[in-house]
């Protein structure tokens, strides 16, 4: 297995914003607003509108648009992406184009292990050998271990001030809770899965920032 590469940039004249001519791609396409909803339903639920976004290009580019002039205000040189499935947002091309903007800057994917539930994370560069792991989702293979600065997470969906949620087995948050000194994490999904009434769970941390295709919705103060 080989890892993706990437053309050409995407250029600005091709950007959907919601101040443009379809405002009506950046509100939600279904409203999952019960606080009493099952999780595992609303997991599915989720899903399933993800998977079936009518406008998901348009999203995909005004996330990735959203994602590296975000980060363009970042310091750190050292980021955990991950590698999409399901219909996750792909954030291998922006994390890629940010890569080549400096020197030193540097990409890792997770690694999942099976016994501790948790992740640990490798070098990926475009072209770099790949192997799928347990879950079989494609990791690198035979590059050098790799400690992020900063973790860009999948989400399922989130809530008010930073509020996660994702797929229910754990593997980001004991991620995060184990890493000395404490990642900047970084929340990304479609503006679809917003939830009005989602809170934590006991023992989940927010997250530092979220960015959706209507941009940067939410940042913690004490890491502006």
């Amino acid at each position: 297995m080989r890892s993706k590469s990437f053309g050409p940039e995407v250029s600005n004249a091709t950007r959907i914003s919601c101040t443009m001519s379809r405002p009506w791609l950046c509100a939600p396409l279904m409203s999952f607003d019960d606080p009493t909803t099952d999780r595992g339903a609303l997991r599915a639920k989720l899903l399933a509108a993800r998977l079936s976004l009518p406008d998901r290009d348009e999203r995909t580019v005004a996330l990735q648009e959203a994602l590296r002039v975000w980060l363009l205000g970042r310091e750190e040189t050292r980021i955990g992406g991950y590698w999409p499935i399901k219909g996750e947002f792909d954030p291998l091309p922006a994390l890629y184009r940010w890569s080549e903007g400096a020197p030193g800057r540097r990409i890792g994917l997770p690694v999942s292990d099976r016994g501790s539930g948790s992740l640990s994370f490798r070098v990926w560069f475009p072209g770099c050998p790949m192997e799928p792991d347990h879950h079989d989702i494609p990791k690198p293979k035979g590059t050098a271990v790799f400690e992020p600065q900063m973790l860009l997470l999948p989400c399922m969906g989130y809530g008010p001030g930073g509020v996660r949620f994702g797929y229910g087995g754990g593997f980001y948050a004991r991620t995060v809770a184990a890493m000395v000194p404490r990642l900047f994490t970084v929340g990304l999904c479609y503006s679809n899965g917003f939830l009005p009434f989602l809170r934590a769970v006991e023992g989940e941390a927010p997250l530092d920032a979220l960015v959706t295709d209507d941009g940067v919705v939410w940042q913690r103060n004490d890491n502006a």
